[in-house]
């Protein structure tokens, strides 16, 4: 049997995903769940708390997800399969990306240990382009921080794709992944080798 915290924890999940931050207060989930807020507040004295609770949880499943992968050879699969994993735990729980911004303005805890997990991630990236360079998958670079560039277009686009496809479409549903995760691969095509581009047209795509 769900304890009440877990419930608390699905319930606001699903309201936050469903209405944003803004519409959903610790009031909200209780009147959802049919409890007071008392009986909230026993499990959550702050709404922050659930956001935080709920910011580890993602962090830990996409963890999970990259172990996983990280045992699979060095190559483009192997970065489709990442970036495939990252977006899609981030769309269950995809409120932190439409309410990005707020979330890093409100929450100092969440800001420190997202700023520190994104240098862990730069290293990881960077670190795969180095290897595909070093078998000949992706080319030399030609400009000063060539791929340090491409790895932060990459970032920025991983933290704010879910906030553009929300503003073009009327309604964001978990298919509109296949067409962003295409986007970052084929900003990546530039960059191959022969080689490389074999590898792209071998992709088992999701």
């Amino acid at each position: 049997m769900e304890s009440t915290s877990e419930k608390i924890i699905h319930t606001a999940l699903h309201l936050f995903n469903s209405q944003g931050l803004a519409k959903v207060t610790l009031r909200t989930i209780a009147q959802e769940m049919g409890i007071s807020q008392g009986n909230l507040n026993y499990h959550y004295k702050k709404r922050d708390d659930i956001i935080e609770a709920l910011y580890h949880r993602l962090v830990k499943d996409m963890d999970s997800s990259m172990a996983k992968i990280q045992q699979s050879t060095i190559g483009l699969q192997l970065m489709y399969d990442i970036s495939s994993a990252i977006m899609r735990n981030s769309y269950e729980y995809r409120f932190f990306l439409l309410d990005f911004t707020q979330v890093m303005r409100e929450n100092s805890k969440i800001k420190k240990h997202f700023k520190d997990l994104t240098k862990v991630r730069q290293g990881q990236i960077i670190g795969l382009f180095n290897m595909m360079i070093e078998d000949g998958i992706m080319r030399k670079e030609k400009l000063p921080q060539e791929y340090y560039y491409l790895y932060k277009r990459i970032q920025i686009f991983g933290d704010f794709w879910m906030a553009s496809a929300e503003i073009e479409k009327d309604q964001i549903a978990k298919n509109i992944i296949a067409e962003y995760l295409e986007m970052i691969m084929q900003s990546i095509y530039p960059y191959l080798t022969t080689k490389g581009i074999k590898q792209y047209n071998s992709i088992n795509w999701w």
